[in-house]
Parts: C-alpha cells; sequence; structure tokens
C-alpha cells in the first residue's frame, strides 16, 4: 500500500472526514494487504481522535483560566466597594459626631466657632451681632429683653406698645402662626396667655379671675381660692350670715313675697352642699360648683355654727344639724367663704326656690324655675349696685354730717360695688339652658308684664307669658 502515489489501476477508495478536515486513503485491494490497510485507517482514527481531544482540553483549560481570572477582579471589586462602604459611614458618623458639638447661631443658621463671641439664653445661642429684637430690627446690646417663641424683643421696644401683655405672668402674648391668640375675662377684660387655663393656675371661686403672678391668692379648707378682694368680704359662719339673711327677706317683703315660714339659713363646706343635694328628689342644677340648695327633705348637715377663734382664716367649726321634714322646705343651705353680695345673690335664689314651694306652685321645667329664680337674684344684685351707688352720691353732695346708716343701706366700696357688676354679669352671660337661657326668658317677662303678672301665669299655665 502506497499512501503518497496513486497506482493507476482502479483502486477502492475510503473517504474519512473530521469535522473540516478530510482525507483520502486509496487502498490497493489488489495487494492483498486488507488487513494491513484497515490498522491503517484505525491508527489515523485513533491518532486524530486523541488530536480532537487534546485540543478540547485545552480550550477547557483556558475557559478555566478565564473563568478564575473573571473571579478573581470581581472578588478584588467587591472588596474595593465594601471598604469604601465601610469608609462612608465612618466618615458620615464623625460628621455627625461633630456635628452635634456645633453651636449653631439662632439670628444667621451659621455655626458660632469657639473663638467668637455669643450670647446665650435658655438654650438659645447667637452671635453677638445676630441678637437683633424682632419688632424693631436693632442689635440688643444689653441683657434686658424677653423672649416670646424663641424671638427676642426689646424690653423698652416702641413696638411693644400694641403687643398684649398677660394678665397672669406679665409675658408678653406669644403669637401662634402670624397671630396673638388669648384668653379674656367677661367681665374683668384682662387679656392672658391660653395655656394658663390648663396649666394650674388658680383661679378664683367668685369672681373666676386667674391668680396673677406675685399676688397669692387665699385657699380654703375645702381647696376652693379666692382673690384678695373677694376675700375682703366673705361670710365664713352661719351667724355672720344672719344680718344679710333678714335682709334679703324684708327685699321679698318689698316685693309682696312675703315668706311666713320661718326657714333655717346654714352655711356649709363644699362636701357637705353636694352630699345634701344628691338626698334631693327636686332642685336643678347645672354647675359643677353647687352654691346653693333649697332642702325638702330629711337630713342630717354638718353645718358651719360659729367660728371659735377670732382669726379670719381660722379652722372652721362644724357641727351636725337634723332637718326634720314639717313642710316643702326645711332649710336653705349656702356655701361658705364667698363674698357678700354673691353669697345674698345666692340666697336670694334659694329664697324665690322656697316662695315658689310654699306658694303651691306646680313642678316647673327646669328652664322656668330656674329662670325666674335668677331673675330674683339678679334684681336684688341690680338693687344693691344702684343703692350704692345713690348713697355714694348722697355723701359726695351733702356738705353737712349724715347720721349712721344701717348695714342694709350702707355705701358700697368701689371694689365691692365692682365685684356686684361682676357678679350680675355671670348671670347676663350664663350659656346653660335652664339658668342662662331660662333667666333671659323670664328678664324680658317681667319686663314686659311685671313680676306680679308673670308669677301668676307661670302658675297657670307652667309657663313664661309669650
Amino acid at each position: 500500500m502506497d499512501i503518497s502515489r496513486c497506482p493507476k489501476e482502479p483502486t477502492n477508495k475510503v473517504d474519512i472526514i473530521f469535522d473540516t478536515m478530510k482525507w483520502t486513503i486509496n487502498i490497493d485491494t489488489t495487494s492483498g494487504d486488507m488487513e494491513e490497510a484497515d490498522q491503517v485507517e484505525v491508527d489515523y482514527v485513533k491518532a486524530l481522535s486523541l488530536s480532537q481531544m487534546e485540543f478540547e482540553n485545552e480550550q477547557d483549560l483556558i475557559i478555566e483560566r478565564k473563568i478564575k481570572e473573571t473571579l478573581n477582579v470581581q472578588t478584588e471589586e467587591d472588596e474595593q466597594l465594601a471598604n469604601a462602604m465601610q469608609l462612608s459611614l465612618v466618615m458620615a458618623s464623625s460628621k455627625a459626631v461633630s456635628s452635634a458639638f456645633k453651636i449653631v447661631c439662632a439670628g444667621c443658621n451659621n455655626e458660632i466657632s469657639r473663638r467668637e463671641n455669643r450670647f446665650d439664653c435658655n438654650g438659645v445661642v447667637w452671635h453677638v451681632k445676630c441678637l437683633q429684637c424682632h419688632a424693631c430690627i436693632q442689635l440688643i446690646k444689653d441683657d434686658q429683653f424677653y423672649m416670646a417663641e424663641n424671638r427676642p424683643y426689646h424690653t423698652s421696644c416702641p413696638r411693644n406698645k400694641s403687643h398684649l401683655k398677660c394678665y397672669v405672668c406679665n409675658d408678653f402674648i406669644p403669637y401662634i402662626g402670624k397671630e396673638v391668640e388669648f384668653g379674656e375675662h367677661p367681665f374683668w377684660a384682662q387679656k392672658y396667655c391660653p395655656s394658663h387655663e390648663d396649666d394650674g393656675t388658680s383661679k378664683c371661686a367668685s369672681c373666676e379671675r386667674l391668680e396673677p403672678k406675685g399676688r397669692e391668692y387665699i385657699l380654703l379648707q375645702d381647696g376652693r381660692s379666692l382673690c384678695v378682694e373677694c376675700s375682703t368680704f366673705m361670710i365664713m359662719d352661719t351667724k355672720e350670715c344672719q344680718p344679710l339673711f333678714r335682709e334679703i327677706q324684708e327685699y321679698f317683703t318689698s316685693l309682696d313675697m312675703k315668706l311666713d315660714q320661718k326657714i333655717p339659713l346654714l352655711l356649709v363646706e363644699r362636701e357637705a352642699l353636694n352630699e345634701a343635694m344628691k338626698g334631693e328628689r327636686n332642685g336643678h342644677h347645672h354647675l359643677s360648683e353647687t352654691r346653693g340648695l333649697c332642702v325638702s327633705e330629711e337630713q342630717i348637715i354638718p353645718v358651719i355654727h360659729e367660728r371659735k377663734h377670732t382669726e379670719r382664716y381660722s379652722p372652721l367649726n362644724t357641727q351636725p344639724f337634723r332637718l326634720v321634714r314639717s313642710c316643702e322646705v326645711n332649710a336653705i343651705l349656702i356655701l361658705y367663704g364667698l363674698p357678700r353680695l354673691l353669697t345674698g345673690s345666692i340666697l336670694a335664689h334659694e329664697m324665690m326656690h322656697a316662695w315658689l314651694r310654699l306658694q303651691g306652685y306646680p313642678n316647673l321645667k327646669p328652664e322656668i324655675e330656674e329662670g325666674i329664680c335668677q331673675v330674683l337674684a339678679h334684681m336684688w344684685l341690680k338693687s344693691k349696685i344702684n343703692m350704692g351707688s345713690e348713697a355714694a352720691m348722697i355723701a359726695s353732695s351733702s356738705s353737712t354730717r349724715q347720721p349712721p346708716r344701717s348695714n342694709k343701706h350702707k355705701q358700697l366700696s368701689k371694689i365691692e360695688q365692682k365685684l356686684g357688676e361682676c357678679f350680675v354679669r355671670q348671670i347676663e352671660l350664663d350659656n346653660s339652658e335652664a339658668y342662662g337661657d331660662g333667666f333671659r326668658v323670664g328678664e324680658q317677662a317681667v319686663s314686659q308684664y311685671g313680676l306680679k303678672e308673670t308669677l301668676h301665669h307661670i302658675k297657670r299655665t307652667r309657663n313664661f307669658p309669650f
């Protein structure tokens, strides 16, 4: 067999194809060496197979090496990224720590270095050059200024004359947004910060004024507070209240409404009054603080008869008093420690309840009964204020010495007259349905038809004459 040469005689040809390589092998079948030709063919096949396997192995090694190189590069990049992130966190943390120790000016919002002069007030810090009055925009050069909503103001700034000051704390009432919101007493017209209504500031139990800074209110044993003016005229026990009780009885007699039955008048503490109210089947009470009660049921009441000590604020001496039911009215209870004119108006109100029951009036709706009782309290207060004004006019116009006047007709001091006007206003501005609305309808009826005709109409119709 000759591979390099091709004999001329016809021969059999075997084509062997490996991938893209084509080999042609001429086998001389005439030589008789078929076995040798077969062996050569097998050898070639083996050789080519080995060559192909080596090629594929080399390709696999190349691919594996490239994969490893890629993985190494990726790992290195991940490590670099992790290091960068860690460094970023460390830098952010250090910045946060450093910013926590920064001092920022409340005026310009820039940092104040340790070398710069600064002004500190209640934790708010400024550059000295940035401490400006919020009203006049001028520098504040000394420590005479005040703060409102973390803003500095000159204490003597001309613009502050229009800025409201709080009656309670004596500071300027702060702005809420762009406006100044404040509370105001309906009679005294004293303006105050709304926060004082809920911050525990004491309120007078009589005239309802808040306790101003620097003025201490009187604290009664049952927890009520009284301003200095109201405490000047307060009635502390049953014996002290008797002259006032007789005065109210005389007033009812002047209205042709005399009470023939002798009714005990008793001054009591707040707790005793509240307990007595629970035992009553009749009566209408809208106030959180009950001040008076017309009692019809049998009860045992701890009563403040008379203080043993001469001191004004000595401990109270209470004694039990048994009320025995003999008719429709057993007693009138009044809260102790209220000023004289307020005590009188409450007494007039409760005496009107007693008069209605003793005169056989039917059960009335709250707005009718409480309304007409408030009308009598209002009438008595107005008569005292007018009488005080007339007495003052007579005293000022008379050049001769006047004889001593009775307690009933004595001239009211300016303070007591002002308190009386406040108590009148309290009745007029009451916003409850029974006491407030009832009073306003009742007063209109009395003004139009008179008291006697209004009472007759109520007895017939159980309503006001409208």
